[in-house]
């Protein structure tokens, strides 16, 4: 059975990368996807892309105005009746060492990745607590896993979701809600070009690590391969996500290996 089909799904980050290819492969599948970002325009180019555009609602969010996730909910309830999946996608990346962030960037950074994002989610757990389904996945990021060069704000909070999400998913598993934390290593969208630097200008490139990444597609499909099979974690990308399971079991040999690897 197509675990997608005529389920309603809210994906954050949704304009461009991983949320844009995820609104175009859902919408395939037969899901009824909410997209939100900040950028309506962009927003509404996804729209056009995917299967049955009237079936889906354009619903423009910033991930640092959390007191508008409420109002924002309530509109998905009134135009579908129903809720059923959050793809917690959105979020920003970092291209600075530590001696070079002001704390400006730090907190920005934790505010949309992890304050941002659970508030969200804080916002449609008691509809699906009282509803006993539903689905929270969480992009997180190979970075969650371990710290990385230019990476340190960034890396802290998708490290800081992991513990939350997994608190989550263990006291939620009773209302059957499972809980689904994605980690893409290198994959080919343009997050590092709205990374910021340490002074809170944006990077404005296309790094190598993703121009030579992982497509976009394939990365979305492993995805969505994941989530209907409710499994707890997912590694995606090619060989950087064996460092994951050296830095696991031969923590020396990570560290040697790791020093060498380039930052972008």
């Amino acid at each position: 059975m197509n675990y997608f089909k005529n389920k309603v799904v809210w994906i954050t980050g949704a304009s461009s990368g991983i949320g844009e290819e995820l609104a175009i492969q859902l919408s395939q599948l037969g899901a009824q996807v909410v997209l939100s970002a900040r950028n309506k325009e962009a927003l509404n180019l996804v729209l056009q892309k995917m299967d049955q555009p009237t079936q889906h609602l354009v619903l423009p969010l910033d991930l640092e105005k959390q007191d508008e996730f409420p109002s924002l909910f309530q509109s998905i309830l009134e135009t579908y009746g129903r809720f059923d999946m959050l793809f917690n996608n959105g979020g920003l990346s970092q291209r600075s060492e530590v001696h070079e962030t002001i704390m400006e960037v730090e907190r920005r950074i934790m505010e949309i990745n992890y304050f941002g994002n659970i508030a969200l989610t804080k916002t449609v757990l008691p509809f699906l607590r009282k509803q006993q389904s539903g689905h929270i996945i969480v992009t997180s990021s190979v970075a969650g896993k371990f710290g990385f060069f230019l990476r340190s704000a960034y890396s802290a909070s998708k490290h800081a979701l992991h513990g939350y999400y997994e608190s989550l998913l263990l006291e939620e598993a009773k209302n059957n809600i499972p809980v689904t934390l994605l980690c893409p290593g290198k994959i080919n969208t343009s997050i590092s070009m709205s990374a910021l630097h340490g002074n809170g200008e944006k990077h404005n490139e296309m790094d190598h690590n993703q121009a030579t990444g992982m497509p976009v597609s394939e990365c979305v499909r492993k995805i969505i391969q994941a989530v209907s099979k409710k499994k707890k974690e997912v590694l995606i990308g090619n060989r950087e996500i064996y460092a994951v399971y050296i830095k696991r079991f031969l923590p020396a040999l990570f560290w040697k290996i790791i020093k060498n690897e380039k930052a972008t």
